[in-house]
């Protein structure tokens, strides 16, 4: 009997089936069987499943006589499932690699609940992809099982079949079945969540929904959605059947209102001769359902009047809208000329010569190379005025961005043009906004983000993918902005005057952010381990993935982070740390964050400062992250992940080949990655031999003082501090498992 029955139904779907069929039948999990049904598709959907069934004895296909609809065909596959979990899914839909592994240890882990709950993301047909926008539902839930009484919030999420699995035999003691029509879903949805004992819930993207241009059956407009209304009628009367289930009279009653007006909205679902009688008809079904006593909410009392006064309600909305969009266009206008305003006022106050503006990252906290400028600043330079500009006040402060006792101002706030009006000093590593201007007098640092391996700047013009959304002339002038650019090395000096053909004066000061790794000392090491969880004896392998220009998202799985885990083996822990740009994405919902809670890995993806993560590991694994380079300091075993790398290359641009210069062994495959784990190479002395060399190039200038010699060359103006070569001091290595004690270089 397998774990899994995959029921398909298919309809007019050749385009997408095989992508469909591969991502269930190229799992890693392997016991389940499918059962497709043809649903008498006029194309090759047929052909194409008896193709499929013939190469893989785990597909059963069948061929109906007549067109029965989404929600019969998966009735007609029912009967022939053996499996102890049905899965019904949409044959232009796709499961995400590894989704079906996480089901099964979730469902064993929560002892094989009626109902799993997992998550999904929307594939546009132009590329994009967005997470399910209540994902925090599934993560709220817990580790455990429960009941909707429990947990009512679960019904907020989209009430669809395929984001779920059902344990067979409760589908067959409860006798759910799907009816004809449109809006299959809804009564099959809410009569098994209501009757569901127990629930879990999955926090992992296992299924991209595709989001067609055309074809999609809800997207059609027909007189077919004024099924919506019988399918409610089943779902009350399944409530009425169930004294029991009374309680949920208010909840779908109220439900039922939103999806009829919602329905209604849609420029493309109804034919505009049918929509006043759709409105009727809803009206009609809200009354007749109305709990006695109780309440209607504000958005649905328009049910409550005529079709003519809800038209005039939504006439005055969209005049309501038009009026605030243009409104905005005035008081942008008005902006503009205030800005020019407060701009020549400014030009004639003097500048505050104590007084330094930082920022890092777009304004997300206190970060990077301007953190440490700053903290240098406070020690030595207690007289210098040190404020931060900050994009979200609390969002920074939730995230341990922003300290208590830093003074710091909101972008765009009075107080922001009040302070970066006399401001003296800037120090960046984005640029300002343009809104921002050069006033004669202040001086503009600029530390960047690191040793750059991938195109930046004017380079980026040659790659018209990489620079997607970004505007390089407008990049250009605001680093016109620049008086002084601090290097880290020879490579990057070189680097940011070619990209950046600005008039700005280079500063080898060293990358302040990496004092922190220069001076560290072992006590910091196992600090940061305990904060994270790392047992003491174990050798921490840290992944740090970067983002692709070559797919829209940024996100590509290289790795199987489960597998690599488990390949690690015992005393091994496997830390992973995302690309920032990725960190809000669906990038941690594709089994980062599940992995993370059941204790296979340690997502690090939140930890504020990237020095403590890198200062916990014993190893970094990367593949063109500039995190290397700064690894590089610790004098610690680096691996380059570069199975990608000629598509990476050519997409993004690269200053020198990393596969042929590298800080340690390179993996062009997983099976390449593993070996250099099992036979301990990552470790030898050609990975020392290695690392030397790359630190020789890339660590020129980090001798721990580079915020020092920030502060007192550009804020304090001594002359005896003059920036220039300083030697590379000696290693901090981290503590690992007597086992695996790293190589010396």
């Amino acid at each position: 009997m397998p774990r899994f029955s995959v029921i398909i139904p298919c309809f007019k779907v050749q385009g997408f089936l095989r992508e469909c069929l591969d991502s269930v039948l190229e799992q890693s999990y392997r016991d389940i069987e499918v059962i497709a049904v043809n649903d008498c598709s006029p194309d090759g959907c047929g052909a194409i499943l008896d193709e499929y069934a013939a190469r893989d004895a785990r597909v059963r296909v069948l061929h109906l006589p007549e067109n029965v609809g989404l929600g019969r065909a998966r009735n007609a596959g029912m009967p022939h499932a053996t499996g102890d979990f049905l899965f019904f899914l949409d044959s232009d839909d796709t499961l995400t690699p590894g989704a079906l592994r996480a089901m099964a240890d979730r469902l064993e882990e929560t002892s094989d609940p009626d109902v799993l709950i997992f998550d999904y993301a929307r594939t546009y047909w132009w590329g994009g992809t967005r997470r399910n926008v209540l994902a925090h539902v599934l993560a709220e839930a817990g580790g455990g099982c429960f009941t909707v009484a429990e947990r009512p919030e679960i019904l907020d999420l989209l009430m669809v079949v395929w984001n779920k699995v059902y344990r067979r035999d409760f589908v067959e003691r409860g006798g759910f079945v799907f009816p004809p029509g449109y809006y299959e879903d809804t009564p099959w949805t809410f009569p098994v969540l209501l009757s569901a004992e127990r629930i879990a819930t999955l926090d992992r993207i296992c299924l991209n929904y595709r989001q067609r241009r055309q074809g999609n059956i809800l997207s059609t407009t027909s007189r077919k959605h004024f099924d919506i209304h019988d399918q409610y009628q089943r779902v009350f009367a399944y409530v009425d059947s169930r004294p029991q289930l009374a309680s949920w009279r208010p909840y779908l009653h109220a439900k039922m209102g939103e999806h009829c007006l919602d329905i209604l909205s849609k420029p493309d679902r109804l034919p505009p001769s049918d929509k006043r009688e759709f409105f009727r008809r809803t009206a009609e079904m809200f009354r007749e359902h109305k709990p006695p006593g109780t309440s209607v909410a504000p958005e649905l009392r328009v049910l409550e009047g005529g079709y003519a006064l809800y038209t005039a309600k939504r006439q005055a909305g969209r005049a309501a809208r038009e009026a605030g969009r243009r409104a905005q266009q005035v008081r942008r206008a008005a902006g503009v000329r205030m800005a020019r305003g407060r701009s020549a006022l400014s030009a004639r106050r003097s500048l505050d010569p104590n007084l330094v503006v930082y920022s890092a990252f777009s304004h997300r906290g206190v970060l990077g190379d301007p953190a440490a400028i700053y903290h240098k600043a406070r020690e030595i330079a207690p007289h210098l005025r040190g404020v931060w500009v900050v994009r979200d006040e609390e969002e920074a402060a939730q995230a341990a961005l922003l300290p208590p006792d830093v003074e710091h101002v909101l972008l765009d706030s009075p107080r922001y043009r009040r302070i970066t009006a006399r401001a003296t000093y800037f120090v960046n590593n984005v640029n300002w906004p343009g809104s921002l201007p050069k006033r004669p007098g202040s001086v503009h640092i600029h530390t960047h983000q690191g040793t750059p391996l991938k195109y930046m700047g004017a380079d980026l013009l040659t790659k018209p993918g990489a620079r997607h959304g970004v505007d390089v002339p407008q990049m250009l002038r605001r680093a016109d902005r620049w008086d002084y650019s601090l290097v880290a090395n020879r490579h990057s000096e070189l680097v940011w005057e070619r990209a950046y053909p600005c008039h700005f004066t280079s500063l080898r000061t060293g990358s302040p952010r990496n004092d922190a790794l220069v001076n560290a000392r072992p006590g910091d090491c196992e600090a940061v381990r305990a904060r994270l969880g790392v047992p003491a004896d174990h050798t921490v392998v840290l992944y740090a993935p970067t983002r692709r220009d070559y797919r829209r998202g940024g996100h590509v799985d290289r790795v199987d982070l489960a597998r690599f885990a488990e390949d690690l083996g015992a005393g091994h822990t496997l830390v992973v740390r995302l690309h920032p740009s990725l960190a809000t994405g669906p990038a941690r919902g594709m089994g980062l964050a599940e992995l993370h809670r059941r204790g296979i890995l340690v997502d690090a993806t939140d930890e504020p400062h990237v020095e403590d993560v890198l200062l916990a590991s014993d190893v970094l694994v990367t593949d063109y992250s500039a995190l290397m380079f700064d690894y590089a300091l610790l004098d610690r075993p680096i691996v380059v992940h570069a199975d990608d790398w000629g598509a990476y290359a050519a997409s993004r641009g690269t200053y020198f080949d990393i596969t042929a210069e590298a800080p340690g062994h390179v993996s062009r495959s997983y099976r390449e990655l593993a070996w250099l784990f099992a036979s301990r190479t990552w470790q030898d002395e050609e990975s020392a031999r290695l690392r030397a060399a790359f630190r020789d190039r890339f660590c020129e200038y980090d001798d721990g003082g580079a915020a020092e010699r920030a502060v007192r060359t550009l804020l304090l103006g001594e002359d005896g501090w003059v920036p220039g070569p300083a030697p590379v001091p000696e290693p901090l290595r981290a503590p690992a498992a007597d086992r695996d004690l790293l190589t010396s270089s």
